[in-house]
């Protein structure tokens, strides 16, 4: 005897894939964020981001 769990143990259905572990709001949420982080950090970078002179119109 093996101590493996046959696909009738763990629950697989024989020859699909098994669920995958995180769920899609989660990435999509991660996504997002991330997107921000990369839109926050190129706005400083260039020099435009949010700060005292951002409402004075550039004067």
């Amino acid at each position: 005897m093996s101590d493996s769990p046959t696909p009738q143990d763990s629950g697989a259905t024989p020859g699909r894939e098994p669920v995958p572990g995180t769920p899609r709001w989660v990435k999509v949420s991660g996504a997002v964020a991330l997107a921000l982080v990369v839109a926050f950090l190129l706005l400083h970078l260039t020099g435009s981001g949010f700060g005292s002179g951002m409402h004075s119109g550039g004067h």
